[in-house]
């Protein structure tokens, strides 16, 4: 039953109040028409929990700018959603099309740092974020006194060749709620063995993250991906404010579930008037074992990446050489689910705080 306006109410008190359901919340497409942006495809999602998102069909079906009540819980770099036609594959270039948000997926055949894997280059984070979706659905429905909104829609990573790797990806939210869920089978459709790394690049930004912002994680081992770093790994929780030449560390957290599977992370600002703000993430490590933590406080790119991930971030060929490295068999079909949500005000930060508690044991 939808919680809206300070009180539960039935489908029926509803649809006597409003002349269609838009009214409340939903999803609807638009499309991107100026700048490096132009022809991308996105949905714009309202919960009428204060929760309002933007699905990119256009850009691997990612999630974009996202705020709750007007203030934005994502990240904006400076490059916007970039037409797919403008990937550079080569090194690190992938940043010249990072445009921050609420979550870009890095994968599908590599993620994490740039290497050379069996002679062939593997660029910084994957082809993902630059596939454009087929099949795109958008829709909302009711069910019983539930009304479900969603945005689903499939991409490959293909290749004469190479690899024959689809995504489908469901986004859904229900009226009145103040969190999304994710929901992707990645299949390969290829007849050969296929390496699979992928990681759900998640970038809280101000005013969720500000100085004396802290991170919440149910980790049961945090380790730097560089072993310079490993007096910072102590620190990992506590956020600076826009720091000149700061130097980012990545930590690796080693993901423990709670008795239902799943694990958590969220990063507070109990600052934020009202009580707090957070946005936390939750995971299922038979699935997902690992989060990295992508500590960048520098000024302009003042970021907290929270990212879910079957593999270190350390690139496709350091994965290979520790026998790590996932291989989707011909046909194989692998599931993946994520919860992304608002932490508003103190009982719901300290209450989240005593389910991560729990589930470190």
């Amino acid at each position: 039953m939808p919680r809206l306006y300070g009180r539960d109410w039935t489908r029926a008190e509803l649809l006597e109040r409003v002349g269609d359901v838009s009214q409340l919340g939903g999803a609807r497409p638009v499309l991107y028409t100026e700048g490096p942006e132009a022809g991308v495809q996105a949905v714009e999602v309202r919960t009428g929990g204060g929760l309002s998102f933007t699905v990119l069909p256009g850009r691997g079906m990612d999630l974009g700018f996202a705020d709750y009540q007007g203030a934005s819980l994502c990240w904006r770099s400076s490059t916007g959603e970039v037409h797919p036609a403008f990937y550079e594959a080569e090194g690190e270039r992938w940043l010249r099309g990072f445009y921050g948000g609420l979550l870009v997926t890095c994968g599908l055949t590599t993620a994490g740092w740039v290497s050379v894997d069996e002679g062939e280059e593997q660029p910084l984070h994957g082809r993902a974020s630059y596939l454009a979706a087929r099949n795109v659905h958008v829709d909302g429905d009711w069910d019983g006194d539930d009304y479900v909104m969603w945005v689903q829609g499939r991409v490959r990573e293909t290749r004469v060749y190479g690899e024959n790797v689809r995504l489908t990806r469901q986004v859904w939210a229900r009226l009145g709620e103040r969190r999304l869920f994710l929901d992707d089978v990645v299949e390969n459709l290829g007849y050969a063995p296929v390496p699979h790394m992928i990681a759900y690049h998640i970038n809280p930004g101000f005013p969720v993250l500000d100085e004396g912002s802290q991170m919440i994680s149910t980790a049961r081992e945090i380790e730097p991906v560089n072993p310079a770093w490993q007096d910072q790994a102590a620190d990992y929780a506590t956020l600076r404010g826009p720091t000149k030449d700061w130097v980012s560390p990545v930590f690796h957290h080693r993901q423990r579930a709670d008795a239902d599977g799943w694990a958590y992370a969220a990063l507070v600002n109990r600052r934020f008037p009202g009580g707090g703000l957070g946005l936390y993430v939750k995971q299922r490590p038979e699935e997902l074992p690992w989060l990295w933590q992508w500590k960048q406080t520098g000024q302009g790119t003042y970021v907290m990446g929270m990212e879910p991930a079957n593999c270190r971030g350390d690139g496709r060929a350091n994965e290979r050489a520790r026998g790590a490295l996932r291989l989707l068999q011909p046909g194989e079909r692998q599931e993946y689910h994520l919860e992304i949500g608002v932490l508003a005000g103190e009982d719901e930060i300290a209450a989240f705080e005593r389910q991560a508690s729990a589930a470190r044991g």
